[in-house]
């Protein structure tokens, strides 16, 4: 039998790699004959690049850098010199798990440790940024980026100020464009389709998650808004907010202005890089996975695409997850985990053990027959 192994991070557990380790490990100990193609998958959300960089061979490039915050971090891309594109992750250096929970603080977080590596990575000759949205720290627009690309934010007195300075976006009032502008594409990869502005915009329901009280959120909103303002004027461009960019603070949204950005929803292009397609069309079956399939999932996450592209090509496909929502998503066969206690000591390792356990009594069974 031939099996794609092709899981999603189990958010907050298993990287999607382990994941598929574990998936293909109970296989081979209870079908020894089968046939694995391995290839994990992201959808947008944190760790994207990093899993593309993995499954396209890229090379691997370390840069000493900042973190939301401005402490010390390492980052790092994926190098593609044929292509002349680095893929990297915001939530490498600018992500909310670099951060402990009162550090979190987006009137102070910059994507500023973010622009110092895309600098780099220009310097390398990189003409497209290939970008993964999930996990990051900040509502800045992507100011922070741009001050890495040599953009300078003023003061009323004509002053630069410091990234990382306590409420520095309130004190922008002129911005200094760096001479020569530097020539970039970037592709940004998401996996959510909310507007920038608006009751389910990137400030009410990402803010709280980077630290925003509620009684802050109109005044953030005002400034954010603000400085947006300034930056059209700027570059002499109309608003515009599209789906997409309430991802990550805005980020697409602030380049989009100053730079080519394409928004495009993780999975797809994921997919596309890695021929999923080709790969489902020599399975028997594909087995996939997530922490919690829920409504949201069915908005462009991984496994429900992986559902559409297995059905397309009359494959049948398992979805391994907790919860009960995925048993009447389209799956041939729901594979539930076990709840786990998130305080637990142990919570990774018994979220391997859950995992393996459950995929080696469906596979003695007669689920897969």
């Amino acid at each position: 039998m031939n099996f794609l192994i092709a899981p999603n991070a189990f958010k907050g557990t298993i990287s999607a790699q382990k994941a598929s380790d574990l998936i293909q490990e109970a296989i081979y100990e209870i079908l020894p004959n089968s046939s694995c193609i391995a290839q994990p998958i992201a959808d947008g959300g944190d760790g994207t690049c990093e899993l593309l960089l993995e499954s396209l061979n890229l090379k691997r490039v370390s840069f000493p850098s900042l973190n939301a915050i401005g402490q010390p971090c390492t980052g790092f891309f994926g190098w593609d010199e044929i292509g002349e594109k680095a893929y990297l992750d915001v939530s490498t250096c600018s992500g909310l798990g670099l951060l402990t929970e009162d550090q979190k603080n987006p009137w102070l977080a910059s994507t500023y440790g973010t622009g110092l590596m895309i600098n780099f990575a220009q310097k390398m000759g990189a003409k497209e940024i290939v970008m993964g949205l999930g996990g990051s720290a900040t509502i800045d627009l992507g100011t922070g980026i741009l001050a890495g690309l040599g953009f300078e934010f003023l003061d009323d007195k004509g002053r630069l100020i410091p990234v990382y300075s306590s409420q520095w976006m309130t004190k922008v009032k002129y911005v200094q464009l760096p001479i020569p502008r530097p020539k970039l594409k970037f592709t940004c990869l998401c996996d959510v389709q909310n507007m920038f502005y608006g009751q389910e915009g990137a400030i009410p329901v990402y803010g709280p998650q980077k630290g925003l009280k509620p009684e802050e959120i109109k005044d953030f909103e005002n400034m954010v808004s603000d400085l947006h303002q300034l930056l059209l004027a700027k570059a002499n461009k109309e608003k515009r907010d599209v789906p997409g960019f309430g991802a990550a603070g805005g980020i697409a949204m602030g380049l989009s202005t100053f730079f080519e950005v394409a928004i495009e929803y993780g999975a797809t292009y994921f997919f596309d890089q890695v021929r999923m397609e080709e790969k489902i069309k020599s399975a028997d079956w594909v087995i996939t996975g997530e922490g919690r399939y829920d409504s949201q999932s069915s908005q462009g996450k991984g496994s429900f695409e992986l559902l559409q592209l297995a059905k397309k090509n009359r494959k049948r496909i398992a979805l391994i997850t907790s919860g009960r929502e995925g048993d009447h998503a389209g799956f041939d066969l729901v594979l539930n985990l076990p709840v786990l206690d998130f305080n637990s000591f142990n919570l990774e390792k018994e979220a391997q053990f859950n995992l393996s356990s459950l995929m080696k009594e469906a596979l003695k069974s007669d689920k897969f027959f």
